[in-house]
């Protein structure tokens, strides 16, 4: 690293002034960026069943696909960042976001099912530099400013969660006969915005050199909280992932319309991002493992009330419950994250702790069609509520050690 790059280096350091700014734009590149997911979320599983009515099992199949572009776009994305900066990498994935959305409209003109399946991978790949806002938020902020950055990010997720939904209803019909294909349109108009946000962002320069050594991944694992850490993060989002996907389906199948599924979903979403106003001062007075504790909570409220009935009120309730149980737990467990590593370690560890979350999440959600196909709605609450005990359990038994510890 040269003298010059290290004035410029530590001109970021612990700046709480452009950590607000940064925190700001990236904001609002989430609420534009972020509709990605919630376009992909709202109408790929229903694209699904559109592109191949005859194998419903394969309709989340396209959502499996985005999420494994999400896993698949971990490593690239925090070693394009390392390398380059956080602005040119964002920026790369935004237009991956276009090519997905140009993509997505060419499968559903041509009928072509595969394509359109490459289409939403390349869309989860520009999403997994999306998930790299909230960390880099962190980038230039005080401890004590960090929890509040990250959740000042994940907020614009609540614009997110109406423009996504809103895109999706205002475009269904806008190259009829062709189903869908208006949203994705929508797409890659909204990543075209994203790039002119991002061009404000004012990161700091890539790291050419640690002034510590670095502890690997592997090493990290070791510490109880961080491993607890990256359990809590796999099993927020990948359960969140479980029962989203499955619910437009459920709730198709069960008579109510493709507008109540997507308010549905629009509901979620704004759950999701919307406690992110408050949930970073939460985690400044109670800690960051009582925000988990009482994430898994409420998704396990979530589930008892899925399994408690099939109108619409129960399927929104439940979706709303699903949202609010991500924010805590999946930010809380962000925190934990964040203020474990080192600054030379964060690219190796974040980049590693998405791959582990994304990586189960593709999971989740292609077993979330074959669940919901085989065994029922039903079957989809109860496991996720199954998985969220032993969570809590392993939760509360680090919790309880550290005490003792102390």
């Amino acid at each position: 690293m040269t003298a010059r790059t290290q004035a410029s280096a530590a001109a970021f350091v612990a700046d709480d002034r452009l950590a607000r700014r940064n925190a700001l734009v990236l904001a609002a590149a989430q609420a534009v960026g972020g509709s990605t997911a919630t376009i992909t979320f709202a109408t790929a599983g229903l694209a699904g069943v559109y592109l191949m009515p005859d194998h419903p099992a394969l309709a989340t199949a396209p959502i499996s696909a985005f999420v494994v572009g999400m896993a698949a776009g971990t490593v690239p994305a925090a070693m394009l960042m390392g390398r380059f900066g956080r602005r040119p990498g964002f920026l790369i994935g935004a237009l991956a976001a276009m090519a997905g959305g140009f993509g997505g409209m060419a499968a559903l003109f041509q009928a072509s099912f595969g394509l359109f399946v490459i289409a939403t991978f390349v869309s989860g790949v520009s999403q997994a530099f999306v998930q790299q806002y909230r960390f880099a938020a962190a980038d230039t902020a005080s401890d004590r400013f960090k929890p509040k950055a990250v959740s000042w990010v994940m907020a614009g997720g609540v614009l997110a969660g109406v423009v996504g939904p809103q895109a999706v209803i205002a475009t269904m019909d806008l190259f009829d006969p062709i189903l869908f294909a208006g949203p994705y349109a929508a797409q890659a108009g909204l990543a075209t915005l994203s790039c002119l946000v991002l061009a404000f962002l004012r990161a700091p320069p890539p790291r050419a050199a640690a002034p510590r050594r670095a502890r690997g991944f592997r090493t990290l694992l070791g510490e109880r909280r961080l491993r607890i850490a990256v359990v809590c993060g796999v099993v927020s989002y990948s359960l969140m992932t479980l029962v989203m996907t499955a619910a437009p389906l459920a709730m198709v199948a069960c008579g109510l319309s493709q507008t109540q599924a997507t308010l549905g979903i629009q509901w979620h979403v704004l759950a999701m991002y919307g406690p992110s106003f408050f949930t970073g001062a939460l985690i400044a007075r109670y800690g960051a493992e009582r925000i988990v504790g009482v994430g898994l909570v409420l998704l396990a409220l979530c589930g008892v009330v899925a399994l408690m009935g099939l109108d619409l009120a129960h399927f929104w309730t439940a979706l709303i419950l699903l949202g609010l149980g991500w924010n805590f737990g999946f930010i809380g467990a962000t925190s934990m994250l964040v203020a474990l590593a080192r600054p030379e370690e964060r690219a190796e560890v974040q980049a590693a702790n998405d791959l582990l979350v994304f990586g189960t999440v593709a999971v989740a959600s292609l077993a979330s069609g074959q669940l919901l196909d085989g065994a029922g709605w039903a079957a989809v609450n109860a496991v996720m509520i199954a998985i969220v005990v032993v969570c809590a359990g392993l939760l509360a038994r680090a919790v309880l050690a550290a005490r003792r510890a102390a």
